[in-house]
């Protein structure tokens, strides 16, 4: 009976087994392309504004109030410059050099070509970044449930070990000792060799819930005839029943 009743709590207590922890998934700050490609997508647009209206106010310069006007449209799309870019651009001005005006055009397209790659390349380098992220999310979740398996599949051998040994001890039982001992060892036994396959089964929580159900009451019948052989021993016999012997 104590030996039914401790296979049966084991049972319950495998009933309790608990789902794999999940996994935060990595930060996605650094390597998501949606920010730096936003801020290119409006940079290439306030660029195309401010190139527009230089543009027309070039095509204007016989028209005083409209190079105003455009130009400062374009100066609303661009940063406040510096002091010391004033002054070069002032003593620029100043000499009308087409030399130096050439030479200004010249570091100026070398300067967008310069930003043009640097975006490709910080664009590029996201991508990779967000696909070797992706890798080792997915190599994560991987390992996570290669452990899941190896420890599902250390407690399955670890059940059939336990119901094997009691097979091999209720056959001995058996033989030395007779079947009303060895039976409920190799009935156990078989039943500890098919706890895997009840875990596995869809069935799982219906059999653990009948399981817990089971072993309380056994527990509670058990403590019921403890309790009442207890109270048949202390009780005296009366004067119609002879003494127990």
């Amino acid at each position: 009976m104590r030996l039914l009743l401790a296979v049966l709590a084991l049972v319950a207590l495998a009933g309790c087994k608990s789902k794999p922890a999940e996994l935060p998934p990595q930060p996605n700050a650094a390597t998501a392309g949606d920010s730096l490609r936003k801020v290119g997508t409006e940079l290439e647009a306030r660029s195309g504004k401010v190139a527009a209206a230089v543009t027309v106010a070039r095509d204007n310069a016989d028209k005083p109030e409209v190079v105003r006007a455009e130009t400062g449209v374009a100066l609303s799309g661009l940063p406040v410059p510096s002091p010391d870019d004033l002054l070069v651009a002032r003593a620029r001005a100043s000499r009308a050099d087409q030399k130096d005006y050439a030479a200004a055009e010249a570091a100026g397209k070398k300067a967008r070509a310069d930003l043009d790659a640097a975006l490709a390349k910080a664009k590029a380098d996201q991508e990779e970044a967000k696909r070797v992220s992706d890798l080792k999310d997915k190599r994560i979740v991987e390992l996570t449930e290669e452990i899941e398996r190896i420890k599902k599949d250390s407690a399955a051998q670890t059940w059939t070990l336990v119901g094997a040994g009691l097979a091999v001890i209720g056959a001995l039982t058996t033989a030395f000792m007779g079947p009303k001992v060895g039976v409920p060892l190799l009935l156990c036994g078989a039943f500890c060799g098919s706890v895997p396959f009840i875990i596995d089964s869809p069935y799982f929580e219906y059999i653990a819930g009948g399981t817990l159900l089971a072993v309380a009451g056994l527990g509670l019948w058990w403590l019921a005839d403890k309790v009442r052989d207890s109270v048949n021993e202390k009780t005296p016999p009366t004067d119609d029943e002879p003494p127990q012997a």
